[in-house]
């Protein structure tokens, strides 16, 4: 077995991850440390190509867990969904391209406002989300402290802290890919007002997302 398979991969839980689920979109601002988290998840394993029609470069790598294997799309940053600029361009085609697909979206730890924007973007298109808060060990550098379980249970959606240079965080990250959410809008309106929202009548089995808190 492959280092990245004893790193990753750990015993079958019955979980099937659904077709359309098994690709995962690295979706953040630039340089907030992505393509060093695409490389933590695939092991360096990756295919560059032009995105079809533009010079903008779109890497694509694997990665296993659980027994199943994931594409992972490295997206090229962005900081909005609305095109400015060709990477973004392509950023906004490819998340089109993959309604079904996890978004994993990446916070810079140091500078979390600056991603929220793009955040809610993706959690307004009904994708399943997960959120990793990374350069978590340059945000205690600077003193600054992130509180991921009250991120999360404002979002509604699994946060996970990383610090992708080192692989802290990086294990439990893909442990919890599959307890992607969808963001409940309104509740987390709610939430952010201050509100507490009524929970769901058939709340699923925990998720990790934190809206049992």
């Amino acid at each position: 077995m492959s280092l990245r398979d004893r790193l990753f991969s750990r015993p079958r839980l019955g979980v099937e991850v659904p077709e359309g689920e098994r690709t995962l979109l690295l979706i953040g601002n630039p340089n907030v440390g992505k393509s060093a988290l695409f490389n933590r998840l695939t092991g360096g394993s990756a295919t560059v190509s032009n995105y079809p029609g533009t010079t903008v470069d779109v890497t694509r790598g694997s990665l296993v867990a659980d027994h199943q294997a994931r594409e992972v799309i490295d997206v090229p940053g962005a900081y909005s969904l609305e095109p400015r600029d060709a990477a973004e361009e392509v950023a906004a085609r490819i998340v089109g391209e993959y309604p079904d697909a996890v978004a994993l979206v990446v916070l810079d730890a140091t500078r979390i406002e600056r991603g929220l924007y793009l955040l809610l973007q993706v959690l307004e298109r009904g994708m399943r989300t997960v959120v990793a808060v990374n350069m978590i060990d340059a945000a205690r550098a600077k003193g600054i402290m992130v509180d991921t379980a009250a991120l999360q249970h404002l979002l509604g959606v699994p946060v996970v802290s990383t610090a992708a240079t080192t692989g802290e965080g990086t294990r439990d990250l893909v442990g919890i890919l599959h307890k992607a959410q969808v963001a409940d809008l309104p509740a987390v309106r709610d939430r952010v007002a201050g509100k507490t929202p009524e929970p769901p009548a058939n709340l699923p089995g925990c998720a990790g997302c934190g809206r049992c808190r």
